[in-house]
């Protein structure tokens, strides 16, 4: 092996503990939280994190600016999408029962920085989504009340301008987050308790809409006479589709609570398919009403449900509709202060952040001063901020997350598991795992027939080495035994999972480049067809050949818990569907993500890297190896040394060790 030239140690260190990966103990249902959620109590989770202002005001504006009554098809479209992320959600949940959702599992399978990245962003998206809600909900009551909040707060109280502000400052908007996070601090129970009475009264809503508004609704509203049925085309039923995809944004929630879940395996994978099916027929049902009770084109687009039921001549079928409109945006906003602190807490718990919010009540079983801190924090950033200036920055990290889940699950599927540090917890992945531990000596010298055999040349003993190596290629994150005669001699010298991860990469990048190509290459890079056509062909093809390479991989058997369908195809689809999305995000959204990041890695560097448990893991007393060495009479001998690092040459005495040990053979394992 070649030696690392000098002054480029420090670099690999650096490298090495960025990338570390999260060890998981072998009791996964251990925690300090209180495991009392069962299926129902997520599964209401779940509709209640997709199922909010969307239902109401989302179908109107989809409809009548980009859709028309094909609204229905474009959230049709929207729900498959989400259904290849709530997938990949749901195998974690499931084989990782541990709170902050998508940081950890990026954390148990890419890496540390990455991790933290991806909570950082999470904490931001749900600071942000919370606070929107909370203006949604505040400008909805006040609307009720004919503006009677807003024009008092600006008359007596105050009002400015100043750009991405609000005119006013919200105090309703900020009210109900400090009243929700009070509630919220009290318990999970407590917590589960209130969205299954605003979840009731919200789909109680949702059937009766349906069932009335079927009683008014009017073919003729489809008809060609008022536009047709697609009247902005194909394309307008894509651009709706991707605006509907933020509909779903709220399943996670689901992930983020199985570690307070009573059976996670089974509960998490039943609760996401269920919750997300509820969501898309409930979507699907409500904006087929709502575009055949009136026409499409004179919806308005801020209360289209509760304004068609008006020009109907039911005003009283418009403040049921209001009640539950104001019943969804409350399960929405209890969602997003119920996932949050989760997430800071298992950042915290690991190090990474303010070791202050990793403390569990000891009554309550949650973690008060999180849900406190932060609920003040989004509390703040809904008194001052202006609704439209939060919608801007709410889709970016949601759909990095998504990227990140997806190619984690191509990442777990296809490594070898790894022995942990105080046993072998099979939950955690990494492509650089020692070997499985030596054979007896019966197993290791033993030949088909079952029968101990004495090793009396050296060719007998190059043969057994043959034999095992054989063996070890059907292992996971190796190739598959139909396609070792054709491509052993092109990836057969490369480490177990060594390929896979390295295709993920290039997945991830021909996704990027072939999304930029197709949304900036004829406008804004100017590119000819010729040229624009032939990029568009490599990074497809490029991208073709890297989940094929995935593919001729063999993948973790593991049948216990629920596992995401036709992998690598389901989530590379994912990637690239949610690479396309960010790259539909303005120029200013990126430029905001780009300052979080680098206040992200500020506090990363400054505090996490140093306080990082897998960091302070790393310093204790190296494990101790079991070394067998075959003696020329057939004998093995065991020696115990430890296990050092790469880089560094253990000179230290072997007591154990037989004086005159020839090198023939050598079987090193983990004890």
């Amino acid at each position: 092996m070649a030696t690392c030239p000098r002054g480029c140690t420090p670099a690999v260190r650096l490298c090495q503990k960025l990338n570390r990966l999260k060890t998981l103990d072998d009791d996964m249902m251990a925690t300090s939280l209180k495991r009392c959620l069962s299926t129902l109590d997520l599964t209401l989770l779940g509709v209640g994190g997709m199922v909010g202002s969307g239902l109401y005001v989302l179908t109107g504006t989809v409809a009548k600016e980009m859709v028309g009554p094909a609204v229905i098809i474009s959230f049709l479209f929207a729900g498959i999408a989400s259904l290849l992320a709530a997938f990949c959600y749901a195998e974690f949940g499931a084989r990782i029962p541990k709170t902050g959702s998508a940081y950890m599992f990026t954390y148990v399978s890419v890496g540390e920085i990455w991790a933290f990245l991806i909570g950082w962003n999470v904490i931001l998206e749900n600071m942000i989504g919370g606070a929107a809600v909370a203006r949604a909900w505040s400008g909805y009551l006040d609307s009720i009340f004919n503006h009677t909040i807003q024009n008092f707060t600006e008359t007596h109280i105050m009002q400015w301008n100043v750009p991405f502000l609000a005119h006013y400052p919200d105090l309703l908007a900020a009210g109900i987050l400090i009243v929700a996070s009070f509630f919220i601090s009290f318990g999970v129970q407590v917590s589960s308790y209130l969205n299954h009475i605003f979840s009731t009264i919200s789909m109680a809503v949702i059937v009766f809409i349906l069932i009335f508004g079927f009683m008014l609704a009017e073919p003729v509203n489809w008809s060609q006479k008022e536009g047709g049925f697609a009247p902005f085309g194909l394309s307008g039923i894509l651009a709706g589709s991707a605006t509907c995809f933020y509909a779903f944004v709220g399943f996670d929630v689901i992930a983020s609570s199985s570690e307070e879940a009573k059976n996670p395996q089974k509960a998490v994978p039943i609760a996401t398919a269920i919750s997300l099916g509820l969501a898309t027929a409930a979507y699907i049902l409500v904006s087929t009403v709502l575009t055949l009770i009136v026409p499409w084109h004179t919806l308005d687009p801020n209360s289209a449900l509760a304004d068609a039921f008006f020009r109907r001549g039911y005003s009283w079928a418009g403040i049921i509709v209001a009640v539950g409109s104001i019943c969804a945006m409350n399960t929405v906003l209890l969602c997003n202060l119920f996932s949050l602190p989760r997430i800071v807490y298992a950042m915290a718990e690991d190090g990474l952040f303010f070791s202050v919010f990793a403390r569990v009540n000891p009554v309550t079983k949650v973690p008060v001063i999180a849900i406190l801190v932060f609920g003040f924090l989004m509390a703040c950033m809904a008194l001052i901020f202006d609704l439209e200036a939060l919608v801007q920055f709410l889709s970016i990290g949601t759909l990095l997350a998504y990227t990140f889940v997806a190619a984690s699950i191509i990442v777990l599927r296809f490594q070898p598991e790894r022995p942990s540090d105080k046993g072998t917890a099979s939950t955690s992945p990494n492509p650089n795992a020692f070997p499985s531990p030596a054979p007896s000596e019966s197993q290791t010298i033993a030949e088909d027939s079952g029968e101990l055999k004495q090793y009396e040349s050296f060719s007998d003993k190059l043969q057994l080495v043959e034999r095992q190596k054989t063996r070890e290629r059907r292992g996971v994150g190796q190739l598959k035994a139909y396609w070792e005669p054709y491509l052993d001699k092109l990836l057969g010298d490369c480490e177990p999972g060594e390929v896979v991860a390295f295709c993920v990469l290039t997945l991830i990048v021909t996704s990027v480049s072939f999304c930029v190509v197709l949304e900036f290459g004829e406008k804004q890079l100017q590119l000819p067809l010729w040229s624009y056509t032939m990029l568009l062909v490599i990074f497809s093809l490029a991208f073709i050949v890297s989940l094929a390479l995935i593919w001729v991989h063999e993948p973790q058997a593991n049948t216990k818990t629920f596992q995401v369908p036709l992998v690598p195809l389901t989530p590379g689809v994912s990637i690239i569907f949610n690479v396309f999305l960010m790259m539909k995000l303005s120029l200013l959204t990126w430029i905001r993500f780009t300052v979080w990041i680098a206040i992200g890695l500020f506090v990363y560097f400054g505090y996490g890297i140093w306080h990082s448990k897998e960091g302070l893991r790393a310093l204790q007393p190296k494990d101790m190896a079991a070394r067998y060495v075959v003696l020329p009479s057939g004998s093995l001998v065991e020696t115990v040394q430890p296990v050092q690092p790469e880089g560094q040459v253990d000179s230290s005495p072997h007591p154990t060790s037989p004086p005159t040990a020839p090198p023939a053979e050598d079987y090193t394992g983990k004890r």
